[in-house]
């Protein structure tokens, strides 16, 4: 898939605990992980909006376009 999940890196970068990340943003760790992992299919905009508010971060800072080669 072309794009590339990057909640992994912004998590280290402010040294934020995938649980402690859930909490803020009101999803559950299941579904978090689903994410961060790169296997999410779709994400909401208010659920984007609520973790970019949480990372102090922008939407680029997490999802990145990569050409498939």
């Amino acid at each position: 898939m072309p794009i590339i999940v990057n909640l992994d890196v912004m998590m280290a970068k402010r040294k934020i605990s995938l649980n402690e990340l859930s909490t803020r943003v009101d999803l559950t760790l299941s579904n978090l992980s689903i994410l961060k992992t790169g296997k999410a299919k779709a994400v909401r905009f208010s659920t984007l909006e609520a973790i970019c508010k949480a990372l102090d971060c922008q939407p680029g800072d997490i999802l990145e376009f990569v050409e498939d080669e």
